[in-house]
């Protein structure tokens, strides 16, 4: 058995030294390195200047502290240039200042520039705004004003070295009119705050009352405080009695009293305009035209929802980017001139382009009208039409503007 053994182990050795002969010789894989992704070749630094407004109310307490508005959406909109710029040999950077209430914006702008930077992100208070634009300095300068929606800084006070990117409080007001016009709930009752600026858009919603056929029934400033004595439950009713009316509009930036108008009011009433009903360039109840992963990636960054100045800075971001890459240029002056042009189109997730007004800066987009929890309307309402372009039938029309310094 041993012999037999030996001999069939003998056996197998043998057919697998056939076997191995016979047997193609493996052919040696072609093994081809992946391309080489283009890398850039030049940055083009933009600068971010924000400073943190002053709060003239108190935020209720269960309301978050946003301490970095804006800042956020130019960095995600920084990340979104340079992934394009992988495949265009391009590259973006932001250089950030953020000023304490009270520092020198004036002092901070000037050695951006002097640094060299050209194309200036401003996240600041309209008048500091209109005088940092009128500095020497910034004649040579591109201003994206990231957060006003001043439409004074649009008309009369409007700067050819400016572009706004949020719509301002006349395009909000129109898109509440439209809106309001086609429920026919025509008769307004306007309640203003005691702040110049709500005086501002108080004077916004009288001029979309007469350019849609309103009718402002009653209009009252509210001048009430509320303490163990005076309660909403007891002074709204008597705010709000008197006069028959379909909606109340009111106007009420800070937050002083807008919300305590809702379920209170003398008669069963709806509230639009700074609070209740609301005209937004974002808000955190938009999901359609992709916008649900932009939504996504901002919280994922910030761990919070997107703020208009946020979405403000990303769009000035994305403007450059896209216009960088559409030219295939960083050059300054290539830039600016077709960020301009008519050609100019920016995808800003809200179902049609978007792009900048020639006669006062402005870029034109669709507004939200949104209440906490729902998306209610987007506008320009069907219906409104415009001869050239439907996002002009929101805010100051050419012929309507007062701005002299951009044609």
């Amino acid at each position: 058995m041993f012999r037999a053994g030996i001999a069939a182990l003998a056996l197998i050795q043998a057919d697998g030294a056939v076997a191995a002969k016979r047997a193609p010789s493996p052919t040696p894989q072609q093994t081809q390195a992946p391309a080489a992704m283009p890398q850039p070749v030049d940055t083009l630094t933009l600068a971010y200047l924000g400073q943190q407004p002053l709060a003239s109310v108190t935020p209720p307490f269960f309301e978050p502290v946003v301490t970095d508005r804006g800042i956020q959406g130019a960095r995600l909109g920084l990340a979104d240039d340079n992934t394009t710029g992988r495949f265009t040999r391009q590259s973006f950077a932001v250089e950030e200042t953020r000023l304490a209430p009270g520092e020198d914006a004036e002092a901070a702008f000037k050695r951006l520039v002097a640094q060299g930077r050209r194309m200036i992100l401003l996240d600041l208070e309209p008048e500091l705004l209109r005088r940092v634009a009128a500095l020497p300095e910034a004649s040579n300068a591109l201003l994206l004003d990231i957060s006003s929606r001043d439409d004074a800084l649009r008309g009369e006070s409007c700067a050819a070295n400016v572009l706004h990117l949020l719509p301002s409080r006349a395009m909000r007001a129109d898109a509440l009119a439209q809106y309001l016009a086609k429920k026919k709930w025509t008769r307004w009752f306007l309640a203003v705050g005691p702040a110049p600026e709500d005086r501002l858009f108080a004077e916004a919603l009288k001029r979309s009352a007469k350019r849609f056929g309103m009718k402002i029934v009653v209009e009252k400033n509210w001048e009430h405080t509320f303490d163990d004595r005076r309660t909403p439950e007891s002074e709204v009713p008597v705010f709000t009695q008197g006069s028959d009316y379909d909606v109340v509009l009111v106007a009420d930036e800070a937050g002083l009293f807008g919300d305590t108008l809702l379920y209170r009011t003398w008669q069963p009433r709806l509230v639009a305009g700074t609070q209740g009903l609301v005209a937004a360039a974002w808000h955190h109840t938009l999901e359609a035209w992709g916008a649900i992963q932009l939504q996504n990636r901002f919280r994922e960054q910030a761990g919070r929802w997107m703020t208009e100045v946020d979405y403000g800075a990303w769009l000035a971001v994305r403007a450059v980017g896209e216009a960088a890459t559409r030219t295939k240029s960083l050059d300054f002056e290539a830039i600016r001139s077709y960020m301009l042009d008519d050609g100019f189109a920016l995808a800003g997730f809200k179902g049609v382009p978007l792009s900048f007004r020639r006669w006062d800066g402005q870029l034109r987009q669709p507004v939200l009208l949104a209440q906490e929890r729902s998306l209610v309307a987007v506008a320009p309402v069907e219906g409104f039409a415009h001869p050239k372009n439907e996002l002009d039938s929101l805010g100051y029309d050419e012929p309507e503007t007062l701005c002299r310094a951009k044609k």
